[in-house]
């Protein structure tokens, strides 16, 4: 196969896929090696990038997927049922905030770091496909859920892998600290007032 015969393969199965596809998987679909195909998809994303089209691919942690282009949305929704965005609160966000940089992490363990339950959020973080089970912490009593974060949570927030989170530099944590004991300080005053 020459390289136009080899995009093309990786676009169909890109696109009929629907999903993220890891590297080691196309290369065995189009049988060429890992960095060869790696090479084919990132000239594809450039391309698809300098024809100003409406569809890119995607790089998430080692897979590639096609998406539409999110300034094409606006079109989408025209003949489309509308896709469900799921709001993200301040608490569901510190929460998975909490999960992505401490994952794997018991659900124990991030109510003792939030001060407060977390049953709900991460509930709805699992129910959204930001969050999964990851495994169960072996030598704990009960042997509770490890959680993590998906590859859905690197899709929604625009990254490749978690190495591109950003870095919370001490005075961060510590106004984060500050937060969570007001948080605490105020459901106690409103339990108290009941």
């Amino acid at each position: 196969m020459n390289i136009r015969e080899l995009e093309a393969v990786v676009e169909a199965i890109l696109f009929a896929v629907g999903e993220a596809v890891e590297i080691e998987r196309l290369a065995a679909a189009v049988e060429h090696d890992e960095e060869t195909v790696r090479k084919i998809v990132r000239s594809m994303m450039t391309r698809y990038e300098e024809e100003d089209r409406g569809i890119h691919i995607i790089e998430l942690d080692g897979s590639f997927q096609l998406c539409t282009k999110p300034d094409m949305y606006e079109y989408l929704i025209k003949v489309a049922h509308i896709p469900k965005k799921q709001v993200l609160t301040d608490v569901l966000l510190e929460t998975l905030s909490i999960i992505a940089y401490k994952q794997p992490i018991t659900r124990q363990e991030i109510q003792k770091i939030r001060g407060v339950s977390c049953d709900h959020a991460v509930n709805k973080l699992v129910e959204y496909g930001l969050i999964c089970e990851a495994g169960r912490l072996s030598d704990a009593p009960g042997k509770p859920i490890l959680f993590a974060t998906t590859e859905e949570f690197l899709r929604y927030f625009g990254i490749e892998t978690l190495e591109d989170l950003p870095i919370l530099n001490q005075e961060t944590i510590e106004d984060f600290k500050e937060e969570a004991i007001k948080e605490v300080e105020e459901e106690l005053g409103n339990r108290e007032s009941e």
